[in-house]
């Protein structure tokens, strides 16, 4: 924990001194909101269309956070730390813990902004909801961290990210009903988890506690979450071996 401390702290230090990043990480979500949002019509839309937002950003915010290992590879300075007595798994666990801060910041930005477009949501069931944003910032971070330092160069990283966070977006239905569209697609969303977790972050944040949308939406999230964990820490402490 001192360890993964550590770590946090020094990530976190470009952030402090730079906060204005956070905003730029708004920058997406937001544009969904002001200009996709009103194409869905009603009032009730925003129910359903922000907690979507919310797995968005869960997927993109943290996604692209094994970008910011490449250059201390590159540098060796994931090799000084490595030296170190500092824990191996702390490497991991203090980046992705910082970048779960970012999400829960950013995401609180997003719903405070959407209340003036009429999203409306207590206090206790956005909590709720934020519980399975930090479980997807956990789980995508860490595969995002896992995949940097495997394959080590941002050019052969950027072609794996770009050709799976699109289709595992728009197949989680974040954006438009998959109930809609035809039934192949409707299947491939169910396959996809994402689209499970997305059903119950609306289940949560509409109060519905009890729908089977929440139990299997966080089953998913606790899974991914796991694997995601299992797979960075292995990976981190056999590079480091």
């Amino acid at each position: 924990m001192r360890d993964t401390w550590l770590v946090l702290q020094r990530t976190a230090r470009p952030t402090l001194r730079n906060p204005v990043v956070i905003v730029f990480g708004l920058m997406q979500p937001l544009l969904f909101l002001l200009l996709f949002g009103p194409l869905l019509g009603g009032s009730g839309s925003w129910q359903w269309f922000v907690p979507g937002l919310i797995i968005q950003m869960g997927l993109f915010g943290t996604a692209y956070a094994g970008f910011g290992l490449i250059p201390e590879i590159r540098s060796g300075a994931l090799e000084r730390m490595r030296v170190t007595p500092v824990s191996r798994v702390a490497l991991l666990t203090g980046r992705v813990l910082h970048d779960v801060v970012m999400l829960i910041v950013q995401c609180v930005l997003l719903l405070a902004v959407s209340t003036a477009f009429g999203f409306r949501a207590s206090i206790g069931h956005v909590l709720a909801g934020l519980v399975f944003a930090v479980l997807i910032g956990v789980s995508v971070g860490s595969v995002s961290y896992t995949l940097a330092l495997k394959l080590k160069h941002e050019y052969a990283f950027a072609p794996v990210l770009s050709s799976t966070v699109m289709p595992l977006m728009l197949l989680s239905g974040v954006l438009l009903p998959m109930n809609q569209g035809p039934h192949w697609l409707y299947v491939l969303s169910r396959i996809n988890p994402f689209s499970h977790v997305a059903d119950g972050v609306r289940a949560v944040i509409a109060g519905n506690f009890g729908s089977s949308s929440v139990l299997t939406g966080g089953i998913a999230a606790v899974a991914l979450a796991a694997i995601g964990l299992v797979w960075g820490t292995r990976s981190f402490v056999r590079a480091n071996a």
